[in-house]
């Protein structure tokens, strides 16, 4: 009986001690993007946790102001970390569900200007941004164009309102109300050139297909990013932009 015992626990310690060494092993050479016990960095290419690491910045819309601060502040140390230049945006409430806590500011620094500047975001929307711009927006400008992308002007961040502008109470407050929401419309290049979701989704406008297919992996790895994409695909809505947001529940359209 003692034997079986002694045996059962040798066992056990060349197991544990196998886990630590696998763990060790993994740690060492794994990309840090997969490893969820790694910081987010921004310089990484996407990896299986970087979405669960970006989601640890997010918080409840009824988080206590500590929380709210905690997270804000972790968020904004990345950015920074990244060589974003960003600063932390005034809470806003302009009442009900249109409330913005824990928002920021990209002000310049290693990002592509938001036009117009000055643009309010909740801070991990400002994250999924930048990850967007380096991994999705760079790449396909110079495998397109062989030019860079040198500002991505938008429609605006913050809009006190339910989706689709709905007066209907039982439509659910759109993602714009906290912030949490970004509406591309166009992209300019550094060769001069601007191409328009309104004008060059559908391949037919003057950027030919060649707009059609920026604006398309624009579009497919924003999926990769954001939790919802939504495009001129989806609804007459959308004709003109596309909608990128960091809701909890995800659509790619």
């Amino acid at each position: 009986m003692k034997r079986d015992f002694a045996d059962f626990w040798n066992l056990m310690w060349e197991l544990a001690l196998g886990v630590c060494a696998a763990f060790a092993l993994m740690n060492a050479f794994a990309p840090p993007q997969d490893l969820p016990w790694k910081p987010l960095d921004l310089n990484q290419p996407l990896g299986q946790a970087t979405e669960a690491k970006v989601a640890d910045f997010q918080v409840p819309f009824s988080a206590p102001p500590e929380e709210v601060e905690g997270a804000t502040d972790a968020c904004l140390r990345t950015l920074r970390n990244a060589g974003v230049e960003v600063r932390r945006a005034e809470d806003r409430d302009d009442g009900g569900f249109c409330q913005v806590r824990g928002a920021v500011t990209i002000t310049g620094g290693a990002v592509t200007p938001l036009t117009p500047g000055g643009l309010t975001m909740q801070c991990p929307l400002a994250v999924r941004y930048v990850i967007w711009d380096r991994q999705v927006l760079q790449p396909a400008a110079e495998a397109i164009y062989g030019s860079s992308a040198i500002a991505v002007n938008t429609y605006g961040t913050y809009a006190c309102r339910r989706i689709y502008g709905s007066t209907e109470v039982s439509d659910r407050p759109s993602e714009h109300a906290r912030a949490n929401a970004l509406d591309v419309a166009s992209v300019t290049l550094a060769d001069g050139r601007t191409v328009s979701v309104e004008a060059d989704w559908d391949g037919q406008g003057p950027n030919g297909t060649e707009g059609s297919a920026l604006l398309r992996r624009m579009r497919d790895g924003a999926c990769r990013v954001f939790a919802t994409v939504l495009t001129p695909d989806y609804n007459d809505a959308h004709k003109d932009h596309l909608h990128l947001d960091g809701a909890p529940r995800g659509l790619c359209a």
